[in-house]
């Protein structure tokens, strides 16, 4: 599933290249896994004022509302001046005065959702119950602390649920828990303030590293100019299970937490 950097890094690939563009036309494909939420001529004519991300949706900012997009498990968007008829998995087409943005999905577990203004319910459906975004100043290092404290489930469960900082998936909680030392297994609400501040470091770096990477291919993602990306690359314990630590050279494990894989180092993690 694409994560926070995979989404970031779509939206760098065309925010600039949409901005101000005129919607000519719409065609959705194959369902979704929500409904557009108004008929496609709603949005032809409407202008794109700009893409702003919130978790792992992408926004698109309308003179006359927006639209919300989620990539799902397998989704992909490209942009492109000139775009071929679509294929069996592209899902939604919106042709601007400055090119077309596509949709593939061949799982369908994404969706693109029309909300009339930002308060819109469906808004707040989606987005209402997200955490703090953890690239911004507004992830705070006692804030933090004081969630885990009211958390008795394993760290790695409470940075995948999102509602207490959003946007870290399966790979990079993983890449975070070990630049911190912590091991995923423990309660978050027995982490005090000294291993919380790391983690809180290491949250905020391995996101940055992995956006300025270009985010991680682990099978087809590619933004939306069809670059892939190469952070999986330089993983420290994602994806290496019994390969040696590149800290201290102990086999990697991995264990099942919530139907995920985690990976993780026993001699460098710490419960």
């Amino acid at each position: 599933m694409p994560e926070l950097p995979e989404v970031e890094v779509t939206r760098l690939s065309f925010a600039d290249r949409i901005k101000d563009a005129q919607i000519v036309s719409v065609r959705m494909g194959k369902p979704l896994r929500w409904p557009l939420g108004c008929d496609v001529d709603l949005l032809h004519g409407r202008w794109v004022r700009g893409v702003r991300r919130r978790g792992k949706y992408l926004l698109l900012d309308l003179d006359e509302g927006l639209l919300l997009l989620h990539l799902g498990m397998s989704g992909s968007l490209a942009f492109s001046d000139a775009t071929s008829a679509p294929g069996a998995h592209d899902h939604f087409d919106m042709v601007t005065t400055q090119g077309t943005l596509r949709l593939h999905d061949p799982r369908r577990f994404g969706a693109v959702v029309f909300a009339a203004e930002q308060t819109s319910s469906v808004v707040q459906k989606l987005l209402g119950h997200l955490g703090v975004e953890p690239l911004t100043e507004a992830f705070e290092l006692r804030a933090f602390h004081a969630g885990l404290r009211t958390r008795s489930a394993p760290i790695k469960q409470v940075l995948l649920a999102g509602d207490l900082v959003v946007g870290v998936g399966n790979i990079y909680a993983s890449e975070a828990l070990f630049m911190a030392g912590i091991r995923p297994t423990t309660r978050a609400s027995k982490i005090g303030l000294e291993r919380a501040g790391r983690l809180h470091r290491a949250i905020q770096d391995v996101l940055r590293r992995a956006v300025q990477q270009g985010g991680s291919t682990l099978r087809d993602f590619s933004n939306a100019q069809g670059q892939t990306g190469y952070f999986q690359l330089e993983a420290m314990v994602y994806g290496r299970e019994n390969q040696p630590c590149r800290t201290c050279g102990t086999p990697i494990q991995s264990i099942r937490q919530g139907q995920r894989a985690t990976y993780f180092c026993p001699q460098c993690q710490k419960p």
